[in-house]
């Protein structure tokens, strides 16, 4: 990801910085606690195509008490 992109580049809901996380090719702003996507090089500065990282993993379910 381009260094000159990185500075310009506001998320698209809040206008707060993006940090650059080259392992999962997402920019994240931890304001809204959301991931854009990075495809082919190109940042995806979509609300609905951003990852929720607020958003918690499915709960398993639960086992009923033995009586």
């Amino acid at each position: 990801m381009n260094a000159r992109l990185l500075d310009i580049l506001v998320c698209p809901i809040c206008k707060g910085p993006l940090e650059y996380d080259k392992k999962a090719q997402e920019l994240i702003c931890n304001g809204d606690k959301l991931a854009y996507p990075i495809r082919d090089g190109i940042p995806i500065m979509w609300a609905d195509e951003a990852r929720d990282l607020g958003a918690s993993p499915a709960a398993p379910a639960a086992e009923p008490i033995a009586e």
